[in-house]
């Protein structure tokens, strides 16, 4: 259980580098969104002013661009942290080998006769496909990305230092050995997964008659699998034929019939009709709305105390663009691989809030906040019994503030914020003769298999703990060393970037003394 606990930590720091940009990302997002916003537009003219709206589009796009297209930066990432060394080169060639994957997964489909056809509104929304850098592929979600991330690192880590004899093998030794071995290896998910993926994607499928027809129960499924399957991509196979499709309700006018949730429920809006409960299944976004702000709260409040400012300015930004925006990406990957227990919580409470709103015969809508209000006002109390609609948010953002604070605490769940803190903005120095004694130390050169960092740590794996000379590491300058089998960390603050890129500097120019 240990070495499983370990691994997952291991596992969910990996992820930390690349996604670490999303806080920021998610502050330019929100303020794109605003800017952009037609329902806030309508209440605040100045916003309709040509410039501004122009602004908050460049804004809101180009984050999403980083939003859309996360399976690339956690794939290049991965490879980069896992590397361990010439991580630049790592991450070029782990950036090639995603290229690979995608043309080799386009080909194959398309050879096969598996391309699916883009439907004029949702495009390949609900296909079991997507689009990514322009490239129709499997949809594969953020999974596909981490998963080629892990395996490019592997592979790069066991070929980068591969020498040939001879005039002409010598030409492909080292790194460009490794750009063949990620070729083929890329190419081969790229076939793999064409086979593999379908299947699943056709189980996932066959769930939604299931649903459709099992009333609470179903619609209880509905919410739970929509946010436990975001990372694998799959969750748009749960969400789409309800929205878009028979299975969602009908609603005929006239000599016209319209299908699926989204289409029955915007009829019903325009033409002032009584909504149905066909809206049951648009209310996928009201966890968007309500709920990550309670998610939010709770990791602030159980953040350490010295680190709940930091954690608040990371934190409020991503609530606000999921409620604002129903862009929960940024939050979902901070936590989703960090503490699978709170991820599979999460899908709970969605998936009982959206019975809730059910039972008490609530026909509000929920796409996300400034929307919602703008929609359910113009629409009336009596079409949308929308106060009802607000009061269970509000509970909804209690639930989760409790329930995840209290799972955080009894757990001891690594969420943002619990990390040690970070030591006062001093320096350690680096005295080369220090980062030699600490190589020896460490039972030399070659018995470092992996050196990265997170934001305070130096985190080493060894090959043999027993070669470790720890009277030597105490008696180096540090704030701290916490030793679990053959994983060592050197707590040295803010410091620990800068130590990293000596340590490899080090080990890579200096011999062991």
């Amino acid at each position: 259980m240990q070495k499983l606990l370990q691994r997952l930590e291991h596992f969910s720091q990996v992820l930390l580098s690349p996604l670490s940009y999303l806080s920021a990302a998610g502050l330019l997002l929100v303020a794109g969104a605003l800017l952009a916003s037609k329902p806030l537009c309508q209440v605040l003219p100045v916003l309709q002013w040509g410039p501004l709206h122009l602004a908050g589009q460049l804004l809101y796009n180009g984050m999403m661009a980083l939003i859309n297209n996360l399976s690339v930066i956690l794939c290049v990432g991965v490879a980069a942290v896992q590397a361990r060394a010439e991580k630049q080169e790592a991450a070029l060639l782990a950036l090639m080998a995603y290229l690979i994957f995608l043309a080799t997964n386009h080909t194959a489909l398309e050879a096969l006769g598996l391309l699916a056809e883009p439907d004029s509104m949702t495009g390949l929304a609900g296909t079991g496909q997507t689009t990514i850098l322009g490239i129709q592929v499997l949809d594969t979600g953020v999974a596909g990305g981490i998963l080629l991330g892990f395996a490019a690192a592997w592979l790069f880590n066991r070929t980068f230092e591969r020498s040939f004899k001879g005039v002409i093998t010598q030409l492909y030794s080292g790194l460009r050995w490794s750009f063949l071995c990620l070729s083929g290896l890329a190419a081969a998910m790229g076939l793999v997964f064409c086979f593999l993926c379908p299947p699943l994607q056709r189980a996932v499928g066959a769930l939604t008659g299931w649903i459709a027809a099992s009333g609470n129960a179903g619609i209880f499924l509905y919410g739970f699998l929509e946010r436990l399957l975001i990372p694998t991509g799959l969750h748009h196979l749960i969400y789409m034929p309800f929205q878009f499709s028979a299975l969602g309700g009908t609603l005929t006018v006239g000599s016209v019939t319209y299908s699926g949730a989204y289409t029955v429920t915007m009829t019903e809006y325009t033409m002032g009709l009584p909504l149905s409960d066909s809206i049951v299944w648009m209310y996928t976004g009201f966890t968007k709305t309500f709920g990550y702000l309670g998610i939010a709260a709770a990791f602030i409040f159980t953040s350490r105390q010295e680190n709940r400012a930091r954690t608040a300015a990371a934190m409020v930004p991503l609530a606000v663009t999921a409620s604002l925006a129903s862009i929960t990406e940024p939050i979902d990957f901070l936590f989703c691989f960090l503490s699978p227990v709170l991820w599979v919580t999460h899908a709970a409470i969605t998936g009982g809030f959206m019975v809730l709103l059910n039972l008490f015969h609530v026909r509000a809508f929920t796409s996300n906040l400034l929307g919602s209000l703008v929609f359910n006002l113009s629409a009336g109390a009596g079409r949308t019994n929308y106060p009802l609609l607000y009061l269970l948010g509000l509970a909804e953002i209690l639930t989760y503030f409790v329930v995840f604070s209290a799972l955080i605490r009894l757990l001891d769940l690594p969420t943002p914020g619990r990390e040690t803190p970070p030591p006062a903005a001093e320096e350690l120095p680096i005295d080369p003769a220090d980062l030699r004694r600490m190589i020896q130390a460490l039972g030399g050169p070659e018995n470092i298999a992996r050196l990265d960092n997170c934001f305070t740590r130096l985190r080493l794996t060894v090959r043999d703990a027993s070669l470790l000379d720890m009277g030597t590491l105490l008696a180096l300058p540090h704030k701290g060393i916490v030793l679990q089998g053959q994983s060592l960390q050197v707590v040295c603050g803010l410091n620990a970037a800068r130590l990293r890129r000596a340590l490899e500097e080090q080990l890579h120019t200096a011999a062991p003394v």
